[in-house]
């Protein structure tokens, strides 16, 4: 499967946690990637300074959905179940 043009619920839904050019913190999840185009398309996509979390990451029917709207639904979900429990934390 290839990305959904203009999509970007992959730049937007996920916190990452390593550097990206223009967020040297990484990213929190459900705030837009700034390294997003206005068409939504990544700017680093195919260049050396894209994350490695971003360049792992493939797209499959089961994360992206019928279109960007399921696809963001279906992130932002994912980025809820897989967050540590605060209430464990020390």
């Amino acid at each position: 499967m290839r990305c959904r043009p203009g999509c970007a619920a992959c730049c937007i839904a996920p916190s990452i946690s390593s550097a990206i050019p223009g967020m040297p913190r990484g990213k929190p999840a459900g705030v837009r990637c700034v390294q997003l185009c206005d068409e939504n398309l990544c700017k680093l996509f195919g260049r050396p300074q894209r994350p490695a979390v971003c360049v792992r990451l493939k797209p499959c029917p089961e994360m992206c959905g019928i279109d960007a709207a399921e696809a963001l639904s279906v992130l932002t979900e994912l980025e809820m179940l897989t967050r540590p429990d605060e209430k464990l934390a020390p």
